[in-house]
């Protein structure tokens, strides 16, 4: 499967959950939005972080839509390899794993946009 398609199942399955229980869903939305508003780190450093847990807890769905968020605002390659680097140290080799896959999530969504 491409990270294209894990991306849109993931906001398919997202919305079914969505619709099974909406109070939790906009509360989680809530706090999604407070943490990435305001505060002293820009959006992208916060992107940043997410990936580096992503990779960490091993959740590709979450690898994919922390990628296709730091494109979107211009995340180089280099970038993302840092915080990859940053994730197999404190995770060792099953985030070197679960790196990997984030590498070639970046490269597949880059090449597409």
């Amino acid at each position: 499967m491409s990270w294209s398609d894990k991306i849109d199942n993931t906001r398919q399955e997202l919305r079914a959950l969505h619709m099974l229980m909406p109070d939790t869903a906009r509360a989680f939305g809530g706090l999604s939005k407070a943490v990435k508003e305001g505060g002293p780190l820009d959006f992208k450093v916060k992107e940043f972080v997410a990936l580096g847990i992503a990779v960490a807890t091993k959740c590709e769905s979450c690898i994919a839509l922390h990628i296709e968020a730091l494109i979107r605002v211009g995340a180089t390659r280099d970038e993302v390899g840092d915080v990859l680097a940053m994730s197999i140290q404190m995770g060792g080799g099953p985030a070197m794993m679960y790196a990997a896959k984030a590498l070639a999530c970046y490269d597949e969504l880059a090449e597409k946009s």
